[in-house]
């Protein structure tokens, strides 16, 4: 599963930093492990259960076990691998999928899921790797939302050279996949971070707001812009700058054009999405950055689950859109 979101500082501010007198709460629950090919935490304030936390972690790993492509026996990898015959996959694979179909639409399919023999050429570890134009030029013509077919349990690619690849809708799905786990368990506050994919579950102990701090896209690294302050939410920040590399004078960023196999140029450098939904925060992100601004504002009527939405463009101008309290730091 290679899709980077970026990194999206949680800033918790707590009766200590007010100066209240009432007695403080215990120390929040914390645990992070490697995994969906980044850094992912999940911290508990309430009911400060370890075991819980561990769980819901475990969980994680077996969602990624279910949905990614580099994992040999995955659903996902079984469908890439299956010649273009029918694979009968889990129903979250089902659901996960459908969820990316409908964005898919949405985007006019800028933003497609059967993009995996295209992500597969690139690397953009290490000193990275362009690959050759005709490797691209191959790979772009099994791009093609409309080429899957759901019947029943089972999934198809009809082009049996084409490859899903989820990584652009995963994260967010499996985020709140983990909230209504924690929420069903009795969780009264946690937040789960997978690699920048923040789900903030409940309140706070002392009832003040989350505040999430959105990463600045020209900073060194771990500076931010901003900070959003909210109740139960998903925030969801992609952005150009964290996975990328430089050849010859060019720089080449992870978020592809499935038109032309290349690094998106849509002047928009990142975007953070306030969603109720976290797996919709998770496609709708990454739409900015392909679509660009003004056709990304033509859609967001659409998207009932939006509650905001911050772009910022390759100039350093700041667009916000919807009702969401975000301050400028």
């Amino acid at each position: 599963m290679r899709i980077i979101k970026t990194s999206i500082l949680v800033i918790f501010i707590t009766a200590a930093l007010c100066g209240c007198a009432e007695k403080q709460p215990a120390a929040p629950i914390s645990e992070t492990r490697l995994m969906l090919d980044t850094v992912c935490t999940i911290t508990m304030y309430e009911p400060y259960d370890r075991g819980l936390v561990s769980e819901a972690l475990d969980m994680c790993e077996e969602y990624e076990a279910l949905f990614s492509r580099t994992v040999t026996g995955s659903d996902v990898w079984r469908i890439n691998n299956a010649g273009g015959a029918p694979v009968e996959v889990d129903p979250d694979t089902l659901e996960l999928i459908g969820i990316g179909l409908e964005y898919c639409a949405l985007s006019g399919g800028l933003f497609d899921i059967t993009i995996g023999r295209l992500t597969s050429l690139w690397d953009f570890g290490g000193d990275g790797h362009v690959p050759a134009a005709s490797d691209i030029e191959a790979a772009l013509k099994t791009i093609d939302y409309r080429q899957i077919t759901i019947a029943g349990n089972t999934v198809q690619l009809k082009d049996p050279g084409a490859a899903l690849d989820l990584g652009g809708v995963a994260k967010g799905y499996i985020a709140e996949k983990l909230a209504s786990f924690l929420k069903e368990r009795g969780t009264k506050g946690a937040v789960i971070d997978l690699g920048g994919n923040v789900v903030a579950v409940g309140e706070k102990p002392d009832g003040s707001a989350w505040n999430i701090g959105v990463e600045d896209p020209f900073g060194s690294g771990g500076e931010i812009v901003g900070i959003i302050s909210t109740g139960q939410a998903s925030i969801v920040t992609s952005g150009i700058y964290e996975r990328q590399f430089v050849r010859d004078g060019r720089s080449y960023h992870h978020i592809l054009d499935p038109t032309t196999g290349m690094p998106a140029e849509s002047g928009i450098v990142s975007a953070t999405v306030v969603t109720e939904s976290s797996a919709v925060g998770d496609a709708f992100s990454t739409i900015p950055i392909l679509l660009g601004h003004e056709k990304t504002m033509a859609l967001v009527e659409q998207v009932p689950e939006l509650m905001g939405l911050i772009i910022i463009l390759e100039d350093g101008e700041l667009i916000k859109y919807g009702d969401i309290d975000y301050r400028e730091i």
